[in-house]
């Protein structure tokens, strides 16, 4: 697949509102649940089981499991190697573990990403400088499907 269609498939989820550990186009989605249905839409059944997850990503006990996933299912990249279709992790405040993450749709002086938002639902947002200073790691969707 290509970075494009990972955004067309991204950008179909815009509206989307904002439902914390749901996945379904239309009716509601996380961050994370963005990123699972763009998954299925892409590449067929999610790779692993989601299990219950809390709203600080596992933050008092410092656990990168949000990042541990995205590196056993997606291709780890240089973040500054970046292209439409990247899934971008942020980390939300310093100290604290990367808990948000989004799609990059554009690059360049218009740069923006795409991703699920408490209280604005499925957005596209420019990536201004605040949100790349929280970028901790990029990755690429898996070019062969399963």
């Amino acid at each position: 697949m290509t970075g494009a269609q990972v955004v067309t498939a991204a950008r179909g989820w815009i509206g989307t509102p904002y439902v914390h550990q749901s996945s379904t186009r239309g009716a509601g989605c996380d961050c994370l649940g963005l990123l699972r249905g763009v998954w299925r839409e892409l590449r067929g059944a999610e790779p692993e089981g989601i299990p219950a997850y809390s709203m600080d990503w596992s933050e008092p006990q410092g656990d990168e499991r949000l990042w541990a996933a995205a590196a056993r299912h997606l291709i780890a990249k240089e973040r500054k190697n970046e292209a439409a279709g990247d899934v971008v992790l942020f980390r939300m405040r310093d100290q604290g573990v990367a808990k948000h993450l989004g799609v990059q749709a554009r690059v360049g002086v218009q740069a923006s990403f795409i991703h699920a938002y408490t209280g604005h639902g499925v957005v596209e947002s420019p990536l201004s400088t605040p949100w790349r200073r929280r970028i901790v790691a990029r990755f690429e969707f898996p070019k062969e499907s399963n």
